[in-house]
């Protein structure tokens, strides 16, 4: 009988250690690629910083979710456009969103923001009072909001309906508007609002800005308080950037000293659209500052924080002159001569009518 010998089956392949090693290497890089992008997707998620300021924000009808997420990046009220995307479409929430103008904060996480949007919690209308506006143009502004002009006019003209707050005090007596007394903010309003309760709400932020160290600060400028809120706004209405704000405080601030003009163009128009005519430079009014010497009469704009923080606190410059040029940069010298260089090398449309 023949035998046949038993088959030996081959033993199973195995990976080279070197490929296990190469494996194992690659797991953990992508589980920690995961974990990191997890830590960034969970920051991007946090609220941009912890100002509670409210700012308005409308979704239009038919907005895409990258349409409302790169416009709340623009306007620096979430982190990141794509970590908003993606919270919104791991939700499911994609359809949620519902258009309508909302007062979103800063402070609000991208969760909490999405959150707002899917309830359709559209606030209640809002009035805005901006900085940088003529009294005109804030009475403009309240009429544009729905409020009856003849209501407006009440609310801005019958100032004695606002004498128990503390801010009116510093005004003068002789002065019947308040102008440059309004703190720009948002204040919500219903069908049943008067616009007087808007006034009043301003005021009353205004006299909150106006602490015992500000006025301390004015003070030590030999300025009222009053006085203080008309350079405050000069400064308002002269530059942007905030960081040539306390520069030009201290130009104006100098001259003013010094006891001649201020020079200020904003003034000149000022006082020639308060007087119902065109800006012009050479209209011949109280606020021209370019004809006359020390401060105009009354404030010429509501202002904003910056504006009070750079009158309060002026640089410790020297400079005399300044102009700022059609690139936006404001260029500071020491004398007239340098002046007219800077204005001819660096001012040519913003000066042309000059």
């Amino acid at each position: 009988m023949r035998y046949q010998l038993p088959h030996h089956r081959k033993g199973k392949r195995t990976l080279p250690l070197r490929v296990w090693w190469l494996v194992g290497v690659l797991v953990v890089l992508i589980g920690g690629g995961i974990i990191a992008v997890h830590h960034v997707y969970n920051a991007d998620l946090a609220a941009v910083s912890n100002n509670p300021k409210t700012q308005i924000f409308t979704v239009k009808q038919g907005a895409s979710v990258k349409e409302i997420a790169d416009a709340l990046d623009s306007q620096n009220l979430i982190r990141s456009a794509w970590a908003m995307q993606l919270y919104v479409h791991s939700k499911n929430l994609s359809l949620s969103l519902q258009a309508g103008t909302y007062a979103l904060s800063p402070n609000e996480t991208t969760p909490e923001i999405v959150t707002i949007m899917t309830k359709g919690r559209v606030a209640t209308e809002l009035v805005t009072i901006l900085p940088g506006r003529r009294i005109d143009q804030v009475r403009a502004d309240l009429i544009n909001y729905g409020f009856k002009p003849a209501d407006v006019d009440a609310a801005l003209n019958d100032l004695s309906q606002y004498s128990d707050l503390p801010v009116m005090a510093f005004k003068p007596a002789n002065i019947d508007s308040l102008e440059g007394l309004l703190w720009p903010d948002s204040f919500e309003k219903d069908a049943s609002t008067p616009p007087s309760y808007i006034i009043r709400e301003s005021l009353i932020e205004m006299g909150q800005k106006l602490t015992p160290g500000v006025q301390a600060a004015f003070a030590r400028e030999g300025l009222s308080t009053y006085q203080g809120l008309i350079l405050t706004s000069i400064v308002e209405q002269e530059v942007n950037k905030v960081s040539d704000q306390p520069q030009v405080a201290q130009v104006f601030l100098t001259r003013y000293h010094n006891g001649g003009t201020l020079g200020s163009d904003v003034t000149a128009t000022y006082g020639a659209v308060e007087a119902g005519r065109a800006p012009n430079l050479y209209y011949d009014s109280p606020w021209n500052t370019l004809i006359h010497p020390g401060l105009p009469p009354t404030p010429i704009s509501t202002i904003d924080a910056h504006a009070l923080s750079a009158a309060i606190h002026p640089a410790s410059t020297d400079w005399l002159y300044f102009v700022t040029g059609d690139d936006g940069t404001t260029y500071f010298s020491n004398t007239l001569q340098q002046h007219q260089d800077n204005t001819a090398k660096y001012c040519h449309k913003l000066c042309a009518s000059e």
